[in-house]
Protein backbone atom coordinates (compact mmCIF):
# COMPACT_ATOMS: atom_id res chain seq x y z
CA UNK A 1 0.00 0.00 0.00
CA UNK A 2 1.29 3.44 -0.87
CA UNK A 3 1.97 5.72 2.06
CA UNK A 4 3.12 9.30 2.40
CA UNK A 5 5.45 9.49 5.38
CA UNK A 6 5.80 12.49 7.66
CA UNK A 7 7.79 12.56 10.87
CA UNK A 8 5.92 13.87 13.89
CA UNK A 9 7.93 15.60 16.61
CA UNK A 10 5.97 15.52 19.84
CA UNK A 11 7.24 18.76 21.30
CA UNK A 12 4.89 21.45 22.51
CA UNK A 13 5.93 25.04 22.90
CA UNK A 14 5.06 28.67 22.21
CA UNK A 15 4.60 29.91 18.65
CA UNK A 16 7.92 30.30 16.88
CA UNK A 17 8.82 33.57 15.19
CA UNK A 18 7.73 33.72 11.56
CA UNK A 19 10.30 34.28 8.81
CA UNK A 20 10.62 38.02 8.39
CA UNK A 21 7.87 39.77 6.51
CA UNK A 22 7.54 43.49 7.05
CA UNK A 23 3.82 43.58 6.35
CA UNK A 24 2.36 41.11 8.88
CA UNK A 25 -0.71 43.05 9.99
CA UNK A 26 -2.43 40.49 12.16
CA UNK A 27 -1.58 37.40 14.19
CA UNK A 28 -3.91 35.12 16.10
CA UNK A 29 -3.77 31.77 17.84
CA UNK A 30 -6.80 29.87 16.54
CA UNK A 31 -7.07 26.45 18.15
CA UNK A 32 -3.89 24.58 17.11
CA UNK A 33 -3.02 27.18 14.46
CA UNK A 34 -0.84 30.27 14.69
CA UNK A 35 -2.21 32.46 11.88
CA UNK A 36 -0.25 35.39 10.47
CA UNK A 37 -1.73 37.59 7.77
CA UNK A 38 -0.69 40.68 5.86
CA UNK A 39 -4.32 41.87 6.04
CA UNK A 40 -6.68 42.23 9.03
CA UNK A 41 -8.05 38.82 9.96
CA UNK A 42 -11.35 40.45 10.83
CA UNK A 43 -11.87 40.36 7.06
CA UNK A 44 -11.80 36.55 7.25
CA UNK A 45 -13.94 35.95 10.34
CA UNK A 46 -15.84 33.06 8.75
CA UNK A 47 -12.61 31.27 7.91
CA UNK A 48 -11.26 31.92 11.41
CA UNK A 49 -14.37 30.30 12.90
CA UNK A 50 -14.02 27.30 10.59
CA UNK A 51 -10.36 26.82 11.50
CA UNK A 52 -11.25 26.89 15.18
CA UNK A 53 -13.78 24.12 14.55
CA UNK A 54 -11.71 22.03 12.15
CA UNK A 55 -9.67 20.17 14.77
CA UNK A 56 -12.82 19.59 16.81
CA UNK A 57 -14.53 18.07 13.77
CA UNK A 58 -11.64 15.73 13.01
CA UNK A 59 -11.53 14.63 16.64
CA UNK A 60 -15.28 14.21 16.94
CA UNK A 61 -15.78 12.47 13.60
CA UNK A 62 -12.70 10.27 13.51
CA UNK A 63 -10.79 10.49 16.78
CA UNK A 64 -7.85 12.40 15.29
CA UNK A 65 -5.87 13.69 18.29
CA UNK A 66 -4.86 17.35 18.50
CA UNK A 67 -1.33 18.21 17.38
CA UNK A 68 1.43 18.42 19.96
CA UNK A 69 3.01 21.35 18.18
CA UNK A 70 1.68 24.59 16.74
CA UNK A 71 0.80 24.62 13.04
CA UNK A 72 1.82 27.88 11.39
CA UNK A 73 -0.54 29.45 8.83
CA UNK A 74 0.61 32.31 6.57
CA UNK A 75 -2.05 34.24 4.68
CA UNK A 76 -1.39 36.81 1.95
CA UNK A 77 -3.61 39.43 0.37
CA UNK A 78 -2.43 38.80 -3.20
CA UNK A 79 -0.70 36.25 -5.38
CA UNK A 80 2.42 38.29 -6.05
CA UNK A 81 3.27 38.80 -2.38
CA UNK A 82 2.62 35.10 -1.71
CA UNK A 83 4.88 33.96 -4.54
CA UNK A 84 7.71 36.34 -3.61
CA UNK A 85 7.60 35.19 0.00
CA UNK A 86 7.79 31.50 -0.94
CA UNK A 87 10.54 32.15 -3.48
CA UNK A 88 12.63 33.85 -0.79
CA UNK A 89 12.11 31.50 2.17
CA UNK A 90 11.06 28.20 0.54
CA UNK A 91 12.55 28.31 -2.97
CA UNK A 92 12.05 24.59 -3.60
CA UNK A 93 8.31 24.74 -2.87
CA UNK A 94 6.05 23.81 -5.80
CA UNK A 95 4.11 26.56 -7.55
CA UNK A 96 0.55 26.13 -6.33
CA UNK A 97 -2.26 28.38 -5.18
CA UNK A 98 -1.93 27.09 -1.60
CA UNK A 99 0.55 24.78 0.11
CA UNK A 100 1.13 22.61 3.13
CA UNK A 101 4.82 22.09 3.87
CA UNK A 102 6.51 20.19 6.68
CA UNK A 103 10.16 20.95 7.31
CA UNK A 104 12.17 19.96 10.39
CA UNK A 105 8.98 18.70 11.98
CA UNK A 106 7.20 22.04 11.63
CA UNK A 107 3.94 22.12 9.69
CA UNK A 108 3.20 25.27 7.73
CA UNK A 109 0.29 26.31 5.50
CA UNK A 110 0.52 29.11 2.93
CA UNK A 111 -2.32 30.63 0.90
CA UNK A 112 -3.32 33.84 -0.84
CA UNK A 113 -6.75 35.39 -1.17
CA UNK A 114 -7.83 33.85 -4.44
CA UNK A 115 -11.53 33.21 -5.15
CA UNK A 116 -10.94 29.73 -3.63
CA UNK A 117 -9.14 31.12 -0.57
CA UNK A 118 -11.31 29.64 2.20
CA UNK A 119 -11.52 26.23 0.50
CA UNK A 120 -7.74 26.21 -0.01
CA UNK A 121 -6.98 27.06 3.61
CA UNK A 122 -9.36 24.46 5.03
CA UNK A 123 -7.95 21.85 2.63
CA UNK A 124 -4.31 22.51 3.48
CA UNK A 125 -5.01 22.83 7.21
CA UNK A 126 -6.67 19.40 7.11
CA UNK A 127 -3.45 18.00 5.64
CA UNK A 128 -1.51 19.76 8.40
CA UNK A 129 -3.68 18.32 11.18
CA UNK A 130 -3.50 14.80 9.77
CA UNK A 131 0.27 14.87 9.41
CA UNK A 132 0.71 16.42 12.84
CA UNK A 133 -1.22 13.55 14.44
CA UNK A 134 -0.25 10.55 12.31
CA UNK A 135 3.22 9.24 11.42
CA UNK A 136 1.93 8.07 8.03
CA UNK A 137 -1.06 8.89 5.87
CA UNK A 138 -2.00 6.98 2.69
CA UNK A 139 -2.03 9.36 -0.25
CA UNK A 140 -5.62 8.68 -1.31
CA UNK A 141 -6.93 9.08 2.24
CA UNK A 142 -4.88 12.21 2.85
CA UNK A 143 -6.47 13.80 -0.22
CA UNK A 144 -9.93 12.34 0.33
CA UNK A 145 -10.15 13.71 3.87
CA UNK A 146 -8.76 17.08 2.79
CA UNK A 147 -11.37 17.22 0.01
CA UNK A 148 -14.08 16.41 2.54
CA UNK A 149 -13.07 18.93 5.20
CA UNK A 150 -12.26 21.70 2.73
CA UNK A 151 -16.00 22.31 2.71
CA UNK A 152 -17.56 24.19 5.63
CA UNK A 153 -19.73 22.42 8.20
CA UNK A 154 -23.13 21.62 6.74
CA UNK A 155 -21.73 21.40 3.20
CA UNK A 156 -19.63 18.24 3.40
CA UNK A 157 -21.95 15.65 1.86
CA UNK A 158 -25.12 16.37 -0.12
CA UNK A 159 -24.37 20.09 -0.31
CA UNK A 160 -20.71 19.54 -1.19
CA UNK A 161 -19.53 20.52 -4.69
CA UNK A 162 -18.11 17.00 -5.08
CA UNK A 163 -21.47 15.32 -4.48
CA UNK A 164 -22.97 15.85 -7.92
CA UNK A 165 -19.84 14.56 -9.65
CA UNK A 166 -19.81 11.40 -7.52
CA UNK A 167 -23.52 10.84 -8.18
CA UNK A 168 -23.01 11.28 -11.92
CA UNK A 169 -20.15 8.75 -11.85
CA UNK A 170 -22.32 6.31 -9.89
CA UNK A 171 -25.12 6.59 -12.45
CA UNK A 172 -22.72 5.59 -15.21
CA UNK A 173 -20.82 2.96 -13.23
CA UNK A 174 -17.60 4.96 -13.19
CA UNK A 175 -16.79 5.15 -9.48
CA UNK A 176 -13.49 3.41 -8.88
CA UNK A 177 -12.68 0.62 -6.43
CA UNK A 178 -10.67 1.21 -3.27
CA UNK A 179 -7.76 -1.06 -4.20
CA UNK A 180 -6.42 1.03 -7.10
CA UNK A 181 -6.64 4.16 -4.95
CA UNK A 182 -4.52 2.52 -2.28
CA UNK A 183 -1.86 1.77 -4.89
CA UNK A 184 -1.25 5.45 -5.69
CA UNK A 185 2.20 6.51 -4.53
CA UNK A 186 2.69 9.96 -6.03
CA UNK A 187 0.48 13.02 -6.18
CA UNK A 188 0.97 13.09 -9.96
CA UNK A 189 -1.06 9.86 -10.12
CA UNK A 190 -4.07 11.62 -8.60
CA UNK A 191 -6.14 13.02 -11.43
CA UNK A 192 -9.69 14.34 -11.34
CA UNK A 193 -11.19 10.83 -11.29
CA UNK A 194 -8.94 9.74 -8.42
CA UNK A 195 -9.82 12.82 -6.34
CA UNK A 196 -13.50 12.16 -7.04
CA UNK A 197 -13.19 8.53 -6.00
CA UNK A 198 -11.18 9.39 -2.87
CA UNK A 199 -13.88 11.85 -1.80
CA UNK A 200 -16.61 9.31 -2.60
CA UNK A 201 -14.97 6.59 -0.49
CA UNK A 202 -14.45 8.95 2.43
CA UNK A 203 -18.08 10.07 2.20
CA UNK A 204 -19.27 6.45 2.09
CA UNK A 205 -17.18 5.50 5.12
CA UNK A 206 -18.36 8.53 7.09
CA UNK A 207 -22.05 8.48 6.20
CA UNK A 208 -23.13 5.00 5.10
CA UNK A 209 -23.48 3.59 8.63
CA UNK A 210 -21.98 3.79 12.12
CA UNK A 211 -20.12 0.59 11.26
CA UNK A 212 -18.32 2.02 8.25
CA UNK A 213 -17.39 5.13 10.22
CA UNK A 214 -15.99 2.93 13.00
CA UNK A 215 -13.81 1.10 10.49
CA UNK A 216 -12.39 4.36 9.13
CA UNK A 217 -11.76 5.68 12.65
CA UNK A 218 -10.15 2.37 13.63
CA UNK A 219 -7.92 2.43 10.58
CA UNK A 220 -6.79 5.96 11.40
CA UNK A 221 -6.08 4.84 14.96
CA UNK A 222 -3.91 2.05 13.51
CA UNK A 223 -1.98 4.71 11.59
CA UNK A 224 -0.84 6.25 14.87
CA UNK A 225 1.45 3.24 15.27
CA UNK A 226 4.85 3.36 13.61
CA UNK A 227 5.09 1.27 10.46
CA UNK A 228 2.60 0.68 7.64
CA UNK A 229 -0.67 -1.02 8.62
CA UNK A 230 -2.55 -3.42 6.42
CA UNK A 231 -4.67 -1.85 3.72
CA UNK A 232 -8.06 -0.40 4.49
CA UNK A 233 -9.53 -2.66 1.81
CA UNK A 234 -8.31 -5.71 3.76
CA UNK A 235 -9.72 -4.30 6.99
CA UNK A 236 -13.09 -3.65 5.37
CA UNK A 237 -13.16 -7.10 3.78
CA UNK A 238 -12.85 -8.60 7.27
CA UNK A 239 -15.37 -6.41 9.08
CA UNK A 240 -17.74 -5.40 6.26
CA UNK A 241 -17.49 -8.39 3.88
CA UNK A 242 -19.73 -6.91 1.17
CA UNK A 243 -18.28 -3.39 1.44
CA UNK A 244 -17.91 -3.01 -2.35
CA UNK A 245 -21.60 -3.74 -2.87
CA UNK A 246 -22.50 -1.44 0.03
CA UNK A 247 -20.44 1.34 -1.56
CA UNK A 248 -22.25 0.94 -4.87
CA UNK A 249 -25.66 0.71 -3.21
CA UNK A 250 -24.91 3.82 -1.17
CA UNK A 251 -24.07 5.88 -4.24
CA UNK A 252 -26.86 4.45 -6.39
CA UNK A 253 -29.32 5.42 -3.67
CA UNK A 254 -27.79 8.90 -3.58
CA UNK A 255 -28.16 9.13 -7.36
CA UNK A 256 -31.80 8.04 -7.22
CA UNK A 257 -32.51 10.53 -4.47
CA UNK A 258 -30.98 13.34 -6.50
CA UNK A 259 -32.92 12.27 -9.59
CA UNK A 260 -36.19 12.53 -7.64
CA UNK A 261 -35.29 16.12 -6.74
CA UNK A 262 -34.52 17.12 -10.35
Amino acid sequence: MALLWAAVILVAGPPRPAPAHSAWRDQRVIGPFVCRADFPLVEADTLVAHLRQLQQDLAGDLGIPPPQRWIEVYLFHDQGTYERYLARYFPSAPHRRALYLKTDGQGRVFAWRSPQFEIDVRHECTHALLHAALPSVPLWLDEGLAEHYENPPGHRFRRAPQFAEAVWAARWGRLGDLGPLEDKQHIEEMGQAQYRDAWAWVAFLLYASPGTRRQLAGYLADLTQQGPPRSLADRLAEHVPDYRQEFLRFWRAAAQGLARQE
